[in-house]
């Protein structure tokens, strides 16, 4: 299927395609071969990587400041749990089984800093919002801030919510299935359709079962957004129970990658990506580079890889902030759903996974046009907060496959991941989740004084 399309290639893409083949070769020999080191051994990699860093280094610090220490507590932070506690929160893990199988964790932040529910998994009777993290992430990047003024869930909590995460199937918290084994091709076999159709339905009547509320208020980014965009096209009456959407850095329809060799490569035949990866998780190797390099070389390979795929320059997020999030980051993902973003790309329409992969470069063009997602015909509120550097938002191409009810507000001078991790978010991101909850949840919330009640100023407790 992919390689009769190789002769249609151009001379530079050709040489891509073979160097970045022989690339991951040698990338998935040395991931193979770290995997066999006994840990003194990736310790002794991981103290001489910071050896040379600091030999090459222009700043030499003497001791580490307040802000340093508390960036080195999140980045070594093993799990989400970790990161509440550190803060002084107490979370809730749930586990929902899809209709296909799938097990996800659900973590719940129930009540304030310093409380503890005296019941946990039951009704809190306070609003509810539900939060979704993007691609090749997982529920952790909403909490490795490294001060909780810039943490959406913690001021939320704060604020008198009653506070969800979610998690795709295949990430760190939701790498099982009670049909197939994680080794499994068959385990990763699946797309943005199947987030749609299990993933973020199954979740959010699990979150109203367990909650006793009729309804909850939901905040996405990036691919969390165009997960919900596609759940709430395809099941009308998913409408019902989302009093409103909230899309940060919402994802519909991106133009493409801004490393031209890349972007064309893949666009020529997105199915390219299975040659690369297989098909199962992609990129699985990412957390053993991150276990053998020192943080801020970790950082700047992450710097430098968001700068050349996406143009991103992340000036918004403050050093010690990327030291402490870039650690949080990555989380295993399928090829497929990679492959489904490329042939999104590719057809400039927010669309269905398209299973006919031999249809992609024919000369005499396609015989049909895969199912798109109808998301004119979403009901409930949406309210997006883009910012005008990001290149994965095409803001006017989206304005056009949205309801009219639709509300945007640009964010100047944001990319992609400064909504989450910016240094202004407290002042220019947070304030808009929370004014649009209470716009929208006053009428649907069942508890509107309460509610209300629960709006004032984040203090940090001693």
């Amino acid at each position: 299927m992919v390689v009769p399309l190789i002769g249609r290639l151009k001379g530079h893409e050709y040489a891509a395609l073979v160097g970045g083949f022989f690339f991951l070769v040698f990338e998935t020999a040395i991931s193979f071969i770290i995997m066999l080191l006994p840990i003194p051994i990736i310790q002794w990699f991981h103290n001489h990587s910071r050896t040379l860093f600091h030999r090459f280094s222009v700043t030499h610090a003497n001791g580490k400041s307040e802000a340093e220490d508390v960036a080195d507590a999140i980045r070594k932070a093993k799990d989400f749990g970790e990161l509440c506690q550190y803060w002084g929160y107490t979370h809730e893990e749930h586990v929902v089984l899809t209709k296909d199988g799938y097990l996800l964790g659900l973590h719940r932040l129930p009540a304030k800093r310093g409380q503890r529910k005296r019941s946990p998994g039951t009704s809190t009777g306070k609003p509810v919002v539900y939060l979704h993290h993007g691609l090749l992430m997982n529920s952790e990047v909403w909490v490795c801030l490294t001060n909780a003024e810039r943490c959406l869930p913690f001021v939320l909590a704060e604020q008198g919510f009653d506070v969800w995460m979610g998690n795709n199937r295949g990430n760190k918290y939701s790498k099982k299935s009670v049909h197939h084994d994680p080794n499994s091709v068959k385990f990763w076999n699946y797309s943005l359709d199947d987030f749609a159709w299990h993933d973020i339905p199954d979740s959010i009547q699990y979150i109203l079962d367990i909650t006793k509320s009729s309804t909850l208020s939901y905040v996405g980014f990036s691919q969390g957004t165009a997960q919900a965009f596609a759940a709430l096209s395809i099941h009308p009456q998913l409408n019902a129970k989302v009093n409103v959407f909230i899309a940060l850095a919402p994802a519909m329809s991106p133009r493409g990658l801004a490393a031209p060799l890349v972007d064309g490569l893949m666009k020529a035949s997105p199915t390219l990506v299975y040659l690369f990866f297989g098909r199962r998780a992609i990129l699985s190797s990412a957390t053993t580079w991150q276990a053998i390099l020192y943080p801020p070389i970790f950082t700047s390979v992450i710097d430098t890889s968001l700068r050349f795929l996406f143009n991103w320059h992340s000036h918004n997020i403050p050093y010690l902030q990327k030291i402490a999030a870039y650690a949080h980051l990555y989380s295993l993902a399928s090829v497929k759903s990679v492959v489904h973003w490329f042939q999104i790309m590719r057809e400039g329409a927010f669309q269905m996974y398209d299973d006919d992969v031999s249809a992609f470069g024919s000369p005499g063009g396609r015989a049909y046009r895969p199912a798109r997602f109808p998301t004119k015909n979403i009901v409930t509120p949406i309210v997006l907060l883009y910012g005008d550097k990001d290149s994965l938002v095409d803001i006017q191409m989206m304005l056009k496959e949205l309801p009219d009810h639709t509300t945007v507000t640009r964010l100047d001078g944001y990319e992609h991941l400064d909504i989450l991790w910016g240094k202004d978010i407290d002042k220019d991101v947070i304030p808009e989740v929370v004014n649009a909850l209470k716009v929208y949840c006053d009428d649907s919330c069942g508890s509107p004084d309460k509610f209300k009640d629960g709006f004032k100023v984040f203090e940090r407790s001693s």
